[in-house]
């Protein structure tokens, strides 16, 4: 090859030392077309990725029991509920039997007692008195005093010239008076006699104990 020889000769680069800067020159323009983005990265780091991946082993945990979905009511349906509640609890306090109380009578004031049955017997006197003079005044306006007295005049007649009048033994006046007098006597017997039956009470409620009362308590 004289070529070869000449160029070698002449002190330049031979045929193979060509071949391999074009070679190099080649490889280099295909890395930097082929991996633009990677500038200034070296060529020959390639990454490499197994064909085949391995399963992965996982290890299997027991899953927790999920809670079971409370079924949410509707409003209506929780206000029914209440209702019934409400009116299913009524009925056993309405059935709940009244609280009593057992109590007992062992001594009575004769003091209280004394000024109860004064007032208790004035006011029984009034009432009589008011009462023996209406029905006094009623009788009269009836017509009961003349038809008595024509009565006895027709059975009696006119023995004396004077003729009979039932007022004359039996007046207002009179009436009234002894109504009066009743009602006085009736205030002092009274009284007297409360007095008395507290006394002998509180006597024998020494000796016996007295008088049970139980009270009740009012349902409405």
């Amino acid at each position: 090859m004289p070529h070869d020889e000449t160029a070698a000769g002449n002190g330049g680069p031979s045929l193979s030392e060509r071949l391999q800067q074009k070679l190099s020159a080649v490889r280099q323009n295909g890395t930097s077309t082929a991996d633009p983005a990677t500038n200034g990265a070296a060529p020959d780091q390639t990454a490499v990725r197994p064909a085949v991946r391995e399963p992965e082993v996982r290890e299997e945990r027991p899953a927790a029991a999920a809670p079971a979905p409370v079924p949410q009511a509707s409003a209506p349906t929780q206000r029914t509920e209440r209702t019934q509640r409400t009116r299913a609890t009524r009925p056993s306090r309405q059935k709940r039997p009244p609280r009593r109380a057992r109590l007992r009578l062992t001594r009575v004031d004769p003091w209280s007692v004394m000024k109860t049955a004064f007032l208790l017997s004035i006011a029984l006197g009034v009432v009589t008195i008011v009462s023996v003079l209406m029905v006094w005044s009623v009788l009269g306006a009836a017509g009961v005093w003349d038809s008595i007295n024509t009565t006895v005049r027709d059975i009696v007649g006119d023995q004396a010239g004077s003729p009979f009048t039932i007022q004359d033994y039996l007046g207002t006046d009179r009436v009234i008076g002894f109504t009066m007098l009743v009602a006085v006597i009736d205030v002092v017997l009274l009284t007297a006699i409360a007095t008395l039956g507290a006394f002998l009470y509180n006597m024998s409620a020494a000796l016996l104990g007295g008088i049970d009362i139980t009270l009740v308590e009012d349902e409405r």
